[in-house]
């Protein structure tokens, strides 16, 4: 039982839970031009998040609503921080390198501060968590342009 306190503390770092902190920053609030849903089968957590496009079709601004435990919230927040800007190939390709990393079968993607997220990448049961942002921001990327 110690070994399991000392994994989860290594896990739930105060940098760790801070970030959990920064989602209050993007709230999932108003009108949002797409939306899109995520939910991990292995822990149930749930992200809605809605953006709001520009003329190229990259991330405006957004707003998450997040159900997750702390290296959920945290892999939202990293990605809120940083998704401004984004197209939806650029979220399809780190999603891709997101799920070959987990699974060890390749280098963490290059995405500001995932590095925040090395240590929970050792728990598989936390997988699902950190993938929810960029899977439900490429499920509201690939919907229609709303007509003008």
């Amino acid at each position: 039982m110690a070994g399991d306190t000392a994994g989860t503390a290594e896990l739930y770092t105060p940098e760790m839970l801070r970030l959990a902190t920064e989602l209050a920053d993007f709230p999932l609030a108003g009108e949002w031009q797409n939306m899109g849903e995520a939910r991990s089968t292995t822990c149930g957590s749930t992200l809605r998040l809605g953006c709001d496009l520009d003329p190229d079709r990259r991330i405006a601004g957004l707003g998450l609503q997040v159900s997750a435990c702390a290296i959920g919230q945290a892999a939202a927040a990293i990605f809120a921080h940083h998704a401004v800007g984004r197209n939806e190939r650029e979220i399809v390709d780190c999603l891709a390198g997101l799920h070959a990393w987990l699974a060890g079968e390749g280098k963490r993607p290059a995405w500001p501060r995932l590095d925040l997220l090395d240590r929970a990448s050792n728990y598989p049961g936390r997988h699902g968590a950190i993938l929810l942002p960029w899977t439900a921001a490429a499920k509201a990327l690939s919907l229609p342009a709303e007509p003008e």
